[in-house]
């Protein structure tokens, strides 16, 4: 109920670290799929000595496509519905190249699957724990792509990690229902939300602002880095100004930290959703903690986005465009 198989992805990885050699791993998708790519992408470049890695929005891949891209790498693409065009084709793309290509998706037997030469089917609907499964599965794989080609002196600790976090995700986001409620009743007329978070989870906020607060409430949006918070977008801050800050635990907290206090200094409307308040620390040891931030903020802030929903009365299902007309 709370995990993911992670015998599939040691088959997956010694199959095809077995008929070639990995030099590199890009994680290729769109909109919330790319955010969900992401950890996997830091986790590399944080942890990799030799592995190199990289992260597109597939149409860039597909139009601008790297000139390393052939049988030295993996590409991991992900697709809740398995179906999004662009994503579709950067398989083809990658396995024109010669690339060995991972789908994961929600949808067996999907467009997304077709031209993958391996494909991770994923859970959703169940609870929260199980809407971190694309997620999870896309940093179990870079976990072991790291393993098998150079090895990783932190493994067993992430493999703990992975053992825990998606109960402790589940309980988090159950729990968190009144300080949704709270959030909501603030941020119900709000014209802007500005969004901000670092280290694992910069694209949490990322897929925040332009899936939660932007495609499903309609919520004009903005997101950045908190350590780019001081270089730019502090000059917006004022009293009552609406901000989200998805705290981490781990080595970027002092980012997210000075961030905070700069707005609370002015008094803005400052949500704060605290991956240290909802016990990371009993599901990862600090230190891997820092990656598995953005499951437990992903599971938490879908409370708050249910819950804004609910009062402003506009479902997170409700669209304009998408699925209504062709563009």
């Amino acid at each position: 109920m709370y995990n993911i198989d992670m015998k599939l992805v040691k088959d997956i990885v010694s199959k095809i670290t077995a008929s070639r050699t990995v030099e590199n791993v890009a994680f290729v998708g769109c909109g919330a799929s790319k955010s969900e790519l992401y950890p996997g992408k830091y986790f590399l470049t944080s942890a990799a000595k030799k592995l190199r890695s990289y992260h597109y929005t597939a149409a860039e891949f597909n139009n601008d496509t790297p000139d390393w891209l052939g049988e030295n790498t993996v590409v991991i693409t992900a697709s809740l519905g398995g179906n999004t065009p662009e994503t579709v084709q950067a398989n083809s793309v990658a396995k024109a190249a010669g690339a060995a290509v991972i789908a994961v998706t929600h949808a067996a037997g999907s467009p997304l699957t077709k031209e993958a030469d391996f494909s991770i089917v994923h859970g959703f609907e169940a609870n929260y724990a199980a809407k971190l499964e694309k997620m999870g599965y896309v940093m179990a794989l870079a976990l072991e792509l790291l393993q098998q080609t150079e090895g990783y002196d932190k493994y067993e600790q992430m493999l703990s990690g992975f053992d825990k976090i998606f109960e402790l995700a589940e309980n988090s986001a159950q729990s968190a229902r009144k300080a949704a409620k709270e959030f909501a009743a603030k941020y119900a007329d709000a014209p802007v939300v500005y969004v901000m978070s670092s280290g694992a989870s910069a694209e949490v906020a990322y897929s925040t602002s332009i899936c939660l607060m932007m495609e499903m409430q309609w919520i004009n949006s903005g997101s950045f880095h908190s350590g780019e918070f001081f270089h730019g977008p502090f000059e917006i801050v004022d009293k009552d100004v609406p901000f989200i800050l998805l705290m981490n635990d781990g080595k970027t907290r002092p980012v997210d930290a000075r961030a905070l206090t700069f707005l609370q200094r002015f008094d803005a409307l400052t949500t704060v959703v605290d991956a240290k308040d909802y016990n990371l620390a009993s599901a990862a040891s600090s230190d891997v903690a820092t990656y598995f931030n953005p499951l437990l903020h992903t599971a938490v802030f879908r409370v708050f986005a249910e819950e804004l929903s609910f009062i402003r009365q506009h479902p997170l299902s409700k669209r304009r465009y998408m699925w209504k007309i062709e563009y």
